[in-house]
């Protein structure tokens, strides 16, 4: 018996169904049909495909029943499955089932451990930490009867928890539209194996089914959300905590509003400072600054506890740490000085846990530290003041010029400081969930040289005539007056 899917694809959804890549993102601006287009991904693999398990994933049930659930019921015909309520699972008379889940952290994703799945779906991918994703992605294999290769295929717009992630492993590392092959080690089987990706960018005006209202809508939104939701820009999103972070190669060279600057050579006398965040299983960071006659920072060199690519020096695995002993790091701070700062005064502020004496038999990590010669104060911690100090540096003058600059060799100071969102339970503070450490320890240097902003000159009420301030008009004398 034949049926007939209510479902005609855009020229981009119709990409994204062809790919033959690994890993497809699909999206990046609102209005492009990125649900519709995974759930009938999902639905047209299981028919073809004889006794297949799909996973399908969004943060919550609810977020599944309004979107994806909703859209499989709509333009599935009844006559080919059946829907349970309960275990939210869509079975189809060849055997094939689309299981609609939820996972919000890595403590939901570790209900998925026994899960073999055939196909792995995402719907708004920057809302997961690519530590969720990868542990599901573990979960993805098919045997050999199935004769079906596991794939997956992912949806989403810029902004989120997973925004940093998503944009260096899928938009930064390859151009859009193109088939890229990536090497993947594996530990386990002791070989390389080549895993391919790619991004089909999609937006609102691809959507013939949208009216112009929507577009309209769009257009009126603020210009961080318009530029994301309209443009698919990942630059700019909704929730970005420092929106005034500019990147602008055109001006690396002027330095007129941009905070990222060609490297120079710092003058000899300008003092030096060391900031650092510890981390373990999550990238530790060391900063370097040095602070010119007028106080203003400048970040030339770092280094990040992040596996890196060895070609390109990318990080690899965003906010994963290198699990790095506190020694193994001092050495590699101590190689850094020895090479590049011989002989300067250093400065070191540094994360406070650091003095904590608890956290291990060979005393407290400053400790281990100072045995090499890397020596750090304790930084202040106060999390809103010290963010409102990096909000005031980052702040341009009449001229065009900030307090702060980064050389554009920090690489990973540009990939992580922008993708930095709010804590929706603290909306005054940043989500840690996200990759902060960069931001952490610039936010001890900040707070270890604090400036404020001006404040507004008083107006001079001692001359000029204000003709709508009865209190400031000078005193007439009449001339006729006796």
């Amino acid at each position: 018996m034949n049926y007939t899917l209510d479902y005609t694809p855009t020229k981009k959804q119709a990409l994204f169904h062809a790919s033959n890549a690994d890993e497809v993102l699909y999206g990046g601006a609102a209005g492009g049909g990125k649900s519709r287009a995974i759930v009938m991904e999902a639905v047209i693999d299981a028919l073809e495909h004889d006794g297949i398990d799909a996973y399908i994933f969004r943060r919550s049930y609810p977020e599944l029943e309004r979107t994806l659930i909703a859209e499989a019921l709509r333009c599935v015909p009844s006559e080919l499955y059946k829907y349970s309520k309960i275990s939210h699972d869509m079975c189809f008379h060849n055997g094939s089932t689309l299981h609609f889940r939820f996972c919000r952290n890595m403590q939901d994703a570790l209900k998925y451990q026994g899960c073999e799945m055939h196909r792995l779906y995402i719907d708004e991918l920057t809302h997961f930490t690519q530590e969720v994703y990868d542990y599901l992605k573990t979960r993805l294999r098919a045997p050999k009867r199935l004769k079906v290769k596991p794939k997956i295929r992912l949806t989403t717009n810029p902004g989120g928890v997973g925004h940093g992630w998503v944009k260096a492993q899928f938009i930064d590392s390859m151009p859009p539209f193109e088939v890229q092959s990536f090497s993947v080690y594996s530990q386990v089987l002791g070989r390389q194996f080549n895993v391919t990706r790619q991004y089909i960018p999609a937006y609102a005006t691809d959507n013939p089914h949208l009216n112009s209202e929507y577009i309209i809508e769009l257009e009126q939104k603020p210009p961080a959300l318009r530029k994301a939701l309209l443009l698919g820009d990942w630059n700019v999103f909704e929730g970005q905590v420092f929106a005034e972070f500019v990147n602008d190669p055109k001006h690396y060279r002027d330095r007129l509003f941009t905070h990222v600057i060609d490297p120079f050579v710092i003058p000899d006398d300008w003092q030096r400072y060391r900031s650092l965040d510890w981390g373990y299983s999550r990238p530790f960071s060391v900063g370097y600054w040095a602070q010119d006659k007028e106080g203003r920072l400048y970040r030339y060199a770092e280094i990040y506890g992040s596996v890196k690519d060895s070609a390109t020096g990318l990080t690899l695995r965003a906010n994963t740490g290198m699990k790095m002993p506190p020694h193994e790091v001092a050495s590699l701070i101590r190689k850094y000085e020895d090479k590049y700062e011989k002989g300067r005064h250093i400065i070191g502020i540094a994360d406070p846990s650091i003095f904590d004496e608890s956290r291990g038999s060979d005393g407290c990590i400053a400790s281990i530290l100072e045995r090499q010669g890397i020596y750090f104060e304790g930084g202040d911690n106060e999390r809103i003041a010290g963010k409102m100090q990096v909000h005031h540096r980052l702040s341009f003058d009449e001229r065009g010029i900030p307090m702060m600059y980064i050389f554009k060799t920090c690489r990973d100071f540009i990939r992580t400081f922008p993708t930095l969102t709010y804590d929706i339970n603290r909306v005054e503070d940043i989500n840690t969930d996200g990759e902060d450490h960069i931001y952490d320890e610039t936010r001890y240097m900040c707070m270890y040289k604090p400036i404020y902003p001006e404040r507004p000159k008083e107006k001079d009420k001692s001359g000029g005539f204000d003709p709508l301030d009865l209190f400031s008009r000078p005193k007439v004398t009449n001339p006729y007056a006796f």
